[in-house]
């Protein structure tokens, strides 16, 4: 017999909530799933709970310090995603968190995963002038004279810097093509400054090109405060120096310019390129270690060290890494690992065009101090911040050449990873490195499970203790609302690659809380509407209808405060908050398709009727209690 119009039918949502069952665990063991069955049951855990190691990248800007936009920061995420797949690296994951952050999760102990964040701006730069990179105030020495007196420079008017190429390590032709070679520059060549670079220094003077770019506004604040910082006595020395300063004709000049040697490198980072270069006591202590993408303008004259001892004032960057096409980790005939470049075509071109002018010394760009022993022009191999080397060019080379240099398999691996993927549209620095063992992982885990079955055990003992009957409604709800959260954990983990972290259990131990609090309101609900004098059975509904707003409200408010607090926040509080939306959610499904149900169900037996059985404590007696009958008048005689 259909129940009367308006009577819930509790077997309606009972079965939706069943068909909700079947779908989800038929998604847990089918869809996307390998292995036996017990690995089916897995769901993706987090790297504290595995062990593996993390690492956080945060952008930086050396010039305003704005977040990058979303687009540069998702190519970012995408190159070194494919520098972490190069590297043979299973399971690896590579995420960005706000507006600056990517963080790089990988399993397994022990992982170096360091250098993918490195920018890798390749850049092949001629080398214009050398001098001493102590940092020192020191008197120079002896003017040594050059290799070879037909490649010294002659000052000339018109003699200005040609713009070359890009970096990267040492480089030598390669045996597959090309004409002539690079050749590491010999210690006897290495630089001092020079008299000839004393008295002329127009002949590497910077073209109005390459030093009258506009300077934003940012670094010209941070010159001034720079300026304020070292005096202006200091700053105007520096200003006026066009070489090295030659301490021997002015030794004034060492306590002027003693100021800039107390700078950081971030300060150091803002001067311009010729006071870096010409200010003795600006050190490579300072050089290399100044913010990253300080010198990644190719259309700029740069200043950057070698090995730390000497450093050098760098041409424009015509040949980039965006000109090589590709790069791989080969052994050359001497069985040292060394990186093949492959140019593309219009690389290949840039790159002949380079070598030809350092060969030549076209202009006489280069100053003696800068020349190799064969007295020919040395091209720097910049890579980031730093040079690795920089070989004489003894020849145009025509064909592909090799990066060459102390190189083991895997650091030639890495960066033939990073050149062959591209370099990173923004410049990152580590933020946070964490390395978990396997054995903290496990621990963890226990750790997690034990106090969420603890949790879940006090809510079970104390809701049988205090509602009885009803506490099994209680007990069964919460079984059912884990069983939801584990099979949407499971299908989460390998469709959108969901982790559960430790702070994820925390949040789901918490949303244990608010799933007792929407059972205290409805049962305390329904027993003062047994106590106004409905029946139990009529009273299941009422109580239900007016205890619905409360509890959608109460989960509501959870819920908001998860996505506010997954939104603003990063890293493992993330995996907090969208666990505790995951089960606030799940909760609210099992209240509208379980409890409320399974409540119609039970108001419909002996055992509900029943104070001590059912939990509704002094609910029923007060309702059960006779009512005393009226004195009838008494009528008069």
């Amino acid at each position: 017999m259909a129940p009367p119009q308006g009577q819930m039918r509790p077997g309606r949502q009972l079965a939706v909530l069943g068909f909700i069952f079947v779908v989800l665990y038929l998604l847990v063991f089918f869809a996307g799933a390998s292995g036996g069955w017990k690995d089916r049951l897995e769901p993706k855990l987090g790297l504290d709970l595995i062990g593996g190691t993390r690492l956080t990248l945060e952008a930086t800007n050396s010039v305003d310090g704005k977040p990058p936009t979303a687009e540069n920061l998702e190519e970012a995420r995408q190159i070194i995603e494919n520098r972490v797949n190069g590297l043979g690296v299973a399971e690896a994951e590579v995420v960005t968190e706000g507006n600056r952050n990517i963080v790089v999760s990988l399993p397994g102990e022990n992982r170096d995963i360091d250098e993918v964040g490195s920018a890798a701006e390749l850049r092949f730069r001629k080398v214009l002038k050398a001098a001493p990179g102590s940092g020192v105030a020191e008197a120079p020495p002896a003017a040594t004279p050059a290799p070879s007196g037909s490649a010294a420079p002659t000052p000339s008017g018109g003699a200005t810097p040609t713009p070359t190429g890009s970096a990267s390590p040492k480089v030598t032709s390669s045996p597959s093509g090309g004409q002539g070679g690079m050749a590491p520059a010999s210690p006897s060549a290495t630089p001092t400054p020079s008299a000839s670079a004393t008295a002329s220094p127009s002949a590497a003077a910077p073209s109005a090109s390459a030093s009258e770019e506009p300077v934003p506004a940012s670094i010209e604040e941070q010159r001034k405060a720079v300026e304020q910082k070292v005096g202006a006595a200091a700053w105007q020395a520096a200003s006026g120096l066009q070489a090295p300063a030659d301490l021997t004709a002015d030794p004034s000049l060492a306590d002027k310019l003693k100021p800039f040697g107390t700078l950081s490198p971030q300060e150091v980072a803002v001067l311009p390129a010729q006071m870096q270069f010409n200010v003795p006591t600006i050190g490579c202590a300072q050089l290399d270690k100044r913010p990253p993408a300080s010198i990644s303008d190719p259309k700029q004259q740069v200043v950057a060290c070698e090995d730390g001892a000497s450093k050098y004032l760098l041409d424009q960057a015509k040949v980039e890494g965006t000109d090589v096409d590709d790069a791989d980790a080969v052994l050359d005939q001497t069985n040292a690992w060394v990186v093949s470049l492959d140019f593309t075509g219009d690389g290949q071109g840039k790159w002949t065009s380079l070598t030809r002018e350092a060969f030549n010394n076209e202009g006489q760009a280069c100053d003696a101090s800068a020349l190799g022993q064969d007295g020919k022009c040395r091209v720097a191999v910049v890579l980031d911040n730093e040079i690795v080397s920089s070989p004489e060019i003894q020849g145009v080379l025509t064909g592909n050449s090799q990066i060459t240099g102390n190189f083991n398999q895997k650091d030639a691996s890495a960066l033939a990873g990073q050149l062959r993927y591209g370099a990173l549209p923004v410049t990152f620095k580590a933020q946070e490195s964490q390395n978990v063992t396997a054995t903290l992982g496990a621990s963890h885990l226990r750790a997690g499970l034990l106090a969420a079955g603890i949790g879940m055990l006090l809510v079970i003992i104390y809701s049988f203790f205090y509602y009885r009957l009803l506490g099994s409604v209680i007990f069964l709800s919460l079984i059912l609302s884990a069983l939801l959260v584990f099979g949407a954990l499971v299908v989460l983990g390998r469709q959108i690659g969901f982790t559960l972290t430790l702070a994820g259990i925390a949040g789901m131990i918490v949303s244990l809380g608010v799933a007792a609090d929407s059972f205290v309101i409805y049962f305390e609900r329904l027993k003062d509407e047994i106590r106004e004098g409905r029946s139990p059975r009529s009273a299941v509904p009422r109580a239900w209808i007016r205890a619905r707003r409360t509890i959608i409200s109460a989960n509501a408010i959870t819920l908001l405060s998860a996505v506010v607090l997954y939104v603003v926040s990063v890293g493992t509080v993330k995996g907090f908050a969208f666990a505790l939306g995951l089960a606030t959610v799940l909760d609210l499904v099992v209240v509208f398709l379980f409890r409320h149900p399974i409540m119609t169900m039970f108001a419909r037996t002996r055992a509900f009727l029943s104070p001590r059985v059912s939990g509704l404590g002094r609910a029923l007696p007060a309702r059960n209690q006779p009512t005393q009958p009226r004195n009838p008048r008494a009528k008069e005689a």
